[in-house]
């Protein structure tokens, strides 16, 4: 039985239903939720038992169903294409896009609360989306708001922690050990070492991963605030919701800074469990390694330059452009350029994606942002002709099978318009954002009992004798 999918009751959301009947055709049925349901925990409480008993029919009626072939390009090729993994939270399709429960982003930006009328969806939203299936009510977004400040203290040695390495270490260096520093108040740990019936295993998972997509915010403002402006850090203001609190501790306070932060932590939270971080977090919990540690090993991940780092070079690559061009750069040097950084050696940061196979929804709705709030910045109209530019040229040399933009061609964008230019940083924005779904479906692998993950590992010669023994 799939999960409901609910709409909030406010009126503001009433006056939207008789579009949404064709905007969620792909959700199967509707369900509307009173405000009174504010209580993320005892939701889930009801949900579990339900998706409990789903997933032993699933493995007792079609466990030995087959999903498909595995070929030596996938051993070889990183495991793309390779079927092997349960994660709850999202589906990325290749050609739409990812989908969170069900959900494009464009019906997300729809149906989700916001904080102004038309504004980008509340991160805490989607939060309740990607562990109950539903769409909350504003109110019940606003209790998840209040709740995650409440939890959001962070005790002085996580500080300690960080300032005992160099300022000049890299922020995601930084803002990972803040997260291991964090370990130590881990409910799990906690009550693992006591004795705890694996039926019970998501509650105190549930508490850690509240916590601690809590305190990322307030440690990762540190983490800002130390290397780039002289350790001044400022004060949470918890009456603000998570995205905008956010925003103020790093030092903005534009409105529509807020609203960007709002719609970036929204759009980088979840992207199914295959891609390296999200993967990470759930190989390392399956381990039941508490959701610090998981989260953890998560970040390291996502620190690498062909995941999270990437939203990092992309703007550092766009800035060189108009260093070696002029801001005025014609079509035709904006060409010569993108051929000389691939006749380097080097890939054009921002296009392509291991799945997709066409233009990143994330991409479209920081475009559409772009044009409401920034349509004469300089950087976005340059990011505009690079979307004309670079697919005709990658598909012509053939050497991708993705030549459409992805999510870090345009945020670093974004914030570099609003004041937020450290390029360095900008992976720790991807981090605190991605906690939410890999939290999401933490909660989920302990809720369903998931096991731990042991894949079958292969060498050369083993490959070498199945395929000749295989041809003859």
């Amino acid at each position: 039985m799939a999960f409901f999918r609910g709409l909030t009751a406010v009126s503001r959301m009433r006056s939207r239903l008789g579009q949404e009947a064709t905007t969620l055709g792909g959700v199967r049925w509707l369900q509307m939720q009173s405000a009174s349901d504010l209580d993320l925990k005892s939701q889930l409480q009801e949900l579990i038992p339900e998706q409990q008993d789903r997933l032993k029919k699933l493995k007792s009626e079609h466990g030995k169903v087959q999903l498909g072939n595995i070929t030596v390009d996938m051993v070889l090729g990183g495991m793309r294409g390779m079927t092997g993994m349960l994660w709850e939270t999202s589906l990325l399709d290749p050609d739409e896009g990812i989908r969170f429960r069900g959900l494009s982003i464009p019906e997300c930006q729809k149906v989700l609360p916001t904080a102004v009328k038309d504004g980008e969806p509340l991160p805490e939203g989607l939060l309740w989306l990607l562990l109950t299936g539903k769409v909350p009510t504003k109110e019940q977004v606003d209790a998840l708001s209040k709740e995650l400040a409440a939890r959001s203290s962070i005790p002085a040695h996580v500080y300690k922690a960080i300032d005992a390495l160099p300022v000049t270490a890299h922020p995601m260096t930084q803002f990972t050990t803040g997260v291991m520093a964090l370990q130590v108040e881990s409910e799990f740990q906690k009550a693992y070492d006591k004795g705890l019936s694996k039926s019970k295993f998501w509650e105190p998972t549930y508490e850690d991963c509240l916590n601690l997509i809590a305190r990322l915010p307030p440690v990762a403002s540190y983490v800002y605030r130390r290397i780039f402006k002289d350790g001044k850090s400022i004060e949470a203001d918890n009456a603000l919701d998570y995205a905008a609190n956010f925003s103020h501790m790093l030092g903005f306070d534009d409105p529509k800074m807020l609203e960007l932060m709002r719609l970036y932590v929204t759009i980088h939270t979840d992207h199914e469990g295959g891609n390296v971080s999200a993967h990470t977090g759930h190989l390392v919990g399956s381990a039941l390694s508490d959701p610090y540690l998981s989260f953890a090993a998560a970040l390291n991940g996502l620190a690498g330059p062909l995941h999270g780092l990437a939203n990092q070079e992309v703007l550092v690559w766009i800035k060189s452009v108009i260093e070696e061009t002029g801001s005025d750069v014609t079509t035709d040097q904006l060409k010569d350029f993108v051929l000389k950084t691939l006749k380097s050696g080097k890939v054009v940061p921002g296009f392509g994606h291991g799945v997709l196979r066409k233009t990143d929804p994330r991409y479209s709705c920081q475009r559409e942002f772009a044009l409401k709030h920034l349509p004469e910045d300089p950087l976005f109209q340059l990011v505009s002709k690079l979307y004309e530019v670079v697919p005709p040229i990658l598909t012509e040399l053939g050497k991708v099978k993705n030549p459409w933009p992805n999510v870090d061609a345009h945020s670093g964008v974004l914030l570099n318009h609003f004041g937020l230019s450290e390029a360095r940083y900008y992976t720790v924005l991807f981090g605190v954002s991605r906690s939410m779904g890999i939290g999401s479906q933490l909660i989920w692998d302990r809720a369903l009992g998931l096991p731990l993950e042991r894949p079958k590992s292969v060498t050369m010669e083993w490959l070498e004798n199945y395929c000749k023994n295989k041809a003859t």
